[in-house]
């Protein structure tokens, strides 16, 4: 039986949206009510729209000061996302 070779993609089918999970920790977490969080974001969205979408669905995370992970590597909230990416939301921490 010959092989096949899948189908080119399409150029003019364009990705509009990408999904990511947000992670939430500590008290953004108690805050949500939700350790994940999933987000639809515009294509070229970044990690500052990520939190952003949390916060408006949930208005009583405050992410001010929190640092932000992508992929499990410390990132800038200026890194955009991809389709599939995590984001992980880390408060800052305080104690001695």
């Amino acid at each position: 039986m010959p092989m096949t070779e899948p189908a080119p993609a399409d150029p003019d089918r364009r990705v509009t949206t990408v999904r990511v999970t947000v992670k939430l920790f500590a008290q953004l977490k108690r805050a949500a009510g939700a350790s994940d969080v999933t987000v639809e974001l515009r294509h070229g969205a970044t990690a500052r729209d990520a939190a952003h979408a949390v916060t408006e669905r949930f208005p009583a995370v405050d992410v001010h000061g929190a640092m932000v992970a992508v992929n499990a590597s410390y990132a800038k909230p200026s890194t955009v996302l991809n389709d599939g990416d995590v984001v992980a939301l880390l408060p800052p921490v305080s104690g001695g």
